[in-house]
């Protein structure tokens, strides 16, 4: 079962440029960048060539008389005879260049040659990502895959682009959904935040109607990552890492989700652990949020180094490393605690980064002032809050009404209710995050 992905979109985008690059694509394991670019080359080209570096590790000598298009090709064609190259009909696709990041060296004569198109992709690119850069730079167009976001999921649901556009609606013009909508919406988003976005486990759900065998599927992902810090983590403790990433349900579930080195081991420290975390980040395991040093424009170069927060950057795989019961929980909306709030934030950070947002909070030392996130316009820093019902938010409303802080003048709420309009800050549901990014660029009042 093949899921519709943006992913689809751009790489048809990117095939219509003009003397296009050849693309990389980036992204965690098993988020479906395979499957997506087989299903566009097939489509799209007279002449689909795939070339795995893991499963066909022979094809690593195709570099061995050079980088040169013409010699790539040959000795392509001298391991298989039947893979056709045909000028301006074909894809050839590099798949899992983290075992052999040296062919992209021979992008830029493939670029200059100009007769065949060329994808590369892999799982663990961002820890390979400064080599492969300093061989290729100038000579490729990157694009960085996810796995599925609430509004793919919608569309494997059976949800059109018409039913996108209203709930766009909706939020622009403050209208409440129907008692109707919003109960389906929320059911809807609950069961996303339970399966969270691999392509298989939504699959697998989507043709049997049930979450049979999710979890299942969902831990085996788990393990396959711990897997690969095993195989790819070079230079640094593996089990380490390992930790790190078994350590994070425990760090969210802290009334204060700052990361906290001892709580992954006595004494830990940032020397023994802040390159195992950047590692999983590069990996696209995790996402790191960093505090600001104050609330204020620009965001970039106003985030600390030292104090941060870790999210899955699955929500799905975060409810699968709970305990066995936890998914039956969510499922029934029950005995979460502070585990509640703290998969809704994992959402909304996970939302936020799927929509090219970095993400970002604010905690003032010695005050209870804090904020989940913030995002901008061109004008204004914007604190968004998360809340797992719907509260009051009293750290947003001091940063929006102290003269302290004249960059924000709005803030965006997103609770379990429904649309409220309370001027200056905007409350939506949940399932309405994966819209942020336009509805501020379609609403007036910000900018």
């Amino acid at each position: 079962m093949y899921l519709t992905r943006k992913a689809d979109a751009v790489l048809a985008g990117w095939k219509a440029e003009e003397d296009h690059y050849p693309l990389i694509v980036r992204g965690a394991r098993q988020i479906g960048k395979t499957e997506t670019i087989r299903k566009f080359g097939r489509e799209n080209y007279t002449s689909f060539i795939e070339i795995n570096f893991i499963t066909s590790p022979e094809y690593r000598g195709i570099i061995e008389e050079g980088y040169s298009a013409e010699s790539v090709i040959r000795l392509i064609s001298r391991l298989n005879p039947q893979m056709k190259f045909i000028p301006h009909e074909t894809l050839l696709f590099f798949d899992e260049i983290q075992d052999f990041p040296e062919i992209t060296t021979a992008l830029k004569f493939f670029k200059e040659d100009g007769q065949y198109d060329v994808i590369c992709s892999g799982s663990l690119l961002g820890i390979q990502y400064k080599h492969i850069d300093s061989i290729s730079v100038g000579n490729k167009k990157d694009y960085q895959m996810f796995s599925l976001d609430f509004e793919e999921y919608l569309w494997g649901q059976g949800y059109s682009e018409t039913v996108i556009r209203d709930m766009l609606s909706h939020m622009l013009e403050g209208k409440m959904f129907s008692s109707t909508e919003h109960s389906l919406f929320s059911r809807l988003f609950l069961e996303y935040c339970i399966l969270g976005g691999m392509p298989k486990v939504l699959a697998t759900f989507f043709e049997k109607k049930t979450f049979e065998g999710s979890l299942d599927l969902q831990r085996q992902l788990l393990i396959d990552y711990e897997g690969d810090a095993r195989k790819y983590a070079e230079g640094l403790d593996q089990a380490r890492i390992i930790a790190v990433l078994r350590s994070i349900p425990a760090q969210l579930a802290k009334e204060n989700k700052k990361f906290q080195y001892a709580r992954v081991s006595h004494g830990g420290r940032a020397k023994d652990y802040m390159g195992c975390i950047e590692w999983l980040a590069d990996a696209g395991i995790i996402h790191i949020c960093r505090c600001m040093h104050f609330p204020e424009l620009p965001i970039k170069g106003n985030l600390t180094e030292d104090r941060f927060k870790l999210y899955y950057a699955d929500t799905g795989l975060l409810v699968a490393s709970l305990d066995d019961e936890a998914q039956l929980d969510v499922r029934a909306n029950r005995n979460l605690g502070v585990y509640k709030g703290a998969l809704y934030e994992n959402f909304a950070a996970e939302a936020l980064v799927k929509q090219g947002y970095p993400i970002c909070y604010y905690k003032k030392e010695n005050s209870t002032l804090e904020e989940d996130f913030f995002v901008r316009t061109a004008r204004e820093l914007i604190p968004v809050e998360v809340k797992a019902e719907n509260k009051q938010a009293k750290s947003l409303h001091q940063l929006i009404s102290s003269a302290h802080y004249p960059d924000i003048r709005h803030g965006i709420k997103f609770t379990g209710g429904n649309i409220g309009v309370n001027e200056p800050i905007l409350s939506f549901p949940h399932y309405c995050l994966f819209l942020l990014k336009r509805f501020l660029a379609e609403q007036d009042l910000f900018e």
